[in-house]
């Protein structure tokens, strides 16, 4: 089964992005790479039963086994050394990727409380747009009474668009709905 997020940039937004854009190969037209979910778990330092739950969140949300993250270096302030696991994260690409973009744009977002879209200003000046949830509950595949903390995550979707305007372009094409300024 071909993802429908992938059908939809290739028949709509392709042609539009040539139209706006004036590209004259259909290989420069910008397009999603990989998306990146991470979720950093300070608090596992002194829990390690967190890390399990975060294991397994993301694995439902992603679709995918995530890899748990070590510290780099031990900094005594805060408890931490160097090997520690302290956050979860997975990369998808292809149909995966495409599904969960999919599935967060059209399911997860609008179940946001107070929902107006999201910043238009998360771009990194290279086209790639980060953005985060405080809550992982907005994705329906996570059951709440299994929840004992609630964790927020970074979802950063890297493009090969070169300049923020044209990464705008392609996620608007896609449906990503951003607020009105």
């Amino acid at each position: 089964m071909a993802a429908r997020l992938r059908d939809h940039y290739l028949t709509n937004v392709v042609p539009a992005l040539t139209k706006e854009f004036g590209y004259t190969n259909v290989m420069a037209v910008p397009k999603i790479e990989k998306v990146s979910i991470n979720i950093g778990l300070g608090e596992a330092t002194g829990n390690a039963k967190l890390m399990d739950g975060a294991l397994n969140e993301l694995g439902a949300i992603a679709g995918q086994k995530p890899v748990v993250t070590k510290a780099k270096k031990s900094i005594a302030a805060f408890k931490l050394r160097e090997g520690m696991a302290i956050g979860t994260m997975v990369t998808l690409r292809g149909d995966r990727m495409y599904e969960f973009l999919d599935r967060l744009l059209n399911v997860a977002l609008p179940r946001v409380r107070d929902f107006r879209g999201v910043s238009s200003k998360s771009f990194d000046g290279r086209g790639n747009y980060t953005l985060g949830l405080k809550d992982q509950l907005i994705f329906p595949e996570i059951d709440y009474s299994k929840i004992e903390k609630t964790k927020g995550m970074n979802i950063s979707i890297v493009t090969t668009a070169a300049s923020d305007a044209e990464g705008v372009a392609l996620l608007k094409g896609m449906g990503m709905p951003f607020r009105q300024q």
